[in-house]
């Protein structure tokens, strides 16, 4: 036998081995999968990405899919599958979620030669089949106006403590744009004279328990400039938890919550009143991020900047986001045309 002849017995070997190996490894179940790829995956990413992923898979895919064999999955198992989720009260936002879940499982699959394609991906994610009035819905904010408003009534409604823990949380969440998670992190000690340090973030409701993580991404850590009003509202409130300590008191106190982070539910509850009391429409937690770019684009700030300042990794997606809030260029723009003189 020549060089090359033995090289193709080589090669179908080898394709051979391949083959085997595969239809033994695609007998396993789809649940069989999923614990597969849960311990990959929590390797892989933060641990709220974790919980929010396996928690999509457990509820969505796993009941229509654990006991079926990989080796027997079709596309016409995939084609029910979407039809039945599409017939579910899911937001369109949450069932693209699921169906993002479901083929990174299956790339898993892939990947580890366990099937030689995935036959989801085919089919493409679900679509929102409604013309929407989607951008207001999803960017809803308050003007500077309507926020010294809703603030006012918040600090009418200090009493304790706690109360104006909560009136810091929307000061901070408005005037630098913060997501939830980061501020509940924050400590004393990430404030150094008018800079704040974004390091981390907290977590609630996996498994009951808080959980301090890194932010949402590397470009999520960060420094941010205080304003003057943020820096005095900050300065007071560090004397309330001094005074309220006494010698207990740390510069490793969060600074809304001291030893606890506010709950979300009652910061919820808090924002519905104090809107209610403003005769303002409430807006979510995380419009308190919108309404921090709406006041930064409208009054002309760098798109660069507002993506540091939001911890975006990209420009690009603080623009997808957010271009509908920046005021309209174009006649600035034929104005400085209109000024060259071609005579």
């Amino acid at each position: 036998m020549g060089k090359a002849d033995a090289e193709i017995v080589e090669r179908q070997l080898e394709m051979e081995f391949k083959n085997k190996k595969q239809v033994k490894s695609s007998k396993i179940t789809v649940e069989e999968l999923f614990l597969m790829y849960a311990e990959y995956h929590a390797t892989e990413t933060r641990k709220t990405s974790h919980y929010a992923v396996m928690k999509r898979l457990k509820l969505w895919v796993l009941p229509y899919f654990q006991d079926k064999r990989l080796d027997k999955l079709s596309q016409q198992d995939f084609a029910e599958w979407k039809v039945k989720i599409n017939g579910t009260n899911l937001s369109i936002a949450s069932k693209q979620n699921v169906y993002c879940a479901f083929v990174a499982m299956l790339n898993y699959a892939v990947k580890l030669e366990m099937i030689p394609k995935n036959g989801l991906a085919v089919l493409g994610n679900f679509k929102d089949s409604s013309i929407p009035d989607k951008t207001n819905e999803e960017f809803q904010y308050y003007t500077a106006e309507q926020f010294q408003k809703y603030i006012s009534v918040a600090k009418s409604e200090c009493k304790t403590i706690e109360d104006w823990d909560f009136y810091v949380f929307f000061c901070i969440a408005f005037f630098t744009g913060a997501r939830k998670g980061e501020i509940h992190a924050l400590k004393w000690s990430d404030i150094e004279g008018n800079i704040m340090h974004i390091r981390r973030s907290i977590a609630q409701k996996l498994k009951g328990d808080d959980v301090e993580t890194a932010p949402k991404n590397k470009s999520s850590i960060r420094d941010l400039q205080l304003p003057v009003p943020l820096m005095k509202v900050l300065d007071e409130h560090k004397q309330r938890q001094i005074e309220y300590a006494g010698e207990h008191f740390s510069e490793d106190l969060r600074i809304c919550g001291c030893t606890r982070p506010l709950r979300d539910t009652t910061v919820d509850k808090r924002n519905r009143k104090y809107a209610e009391k403003a005769g303002l429409p409430r807006i979510r937690i995380h419009d308190f991020r919108h309404s921090h770019v709406s006041l930064l684009a409208n009054e002309g700030i760098n798109i660069q900047e507002v993506a540091r300042r939001m911890g975006h990794s990209t420009v690009q997606e603080t623009w997808n986001r957010y271009s509908h809030l920046y005021p309209r260029e174009e006649e600035r723009a034929v104005n400085v045309l209109n000024s060259i003189s071609v005579d």
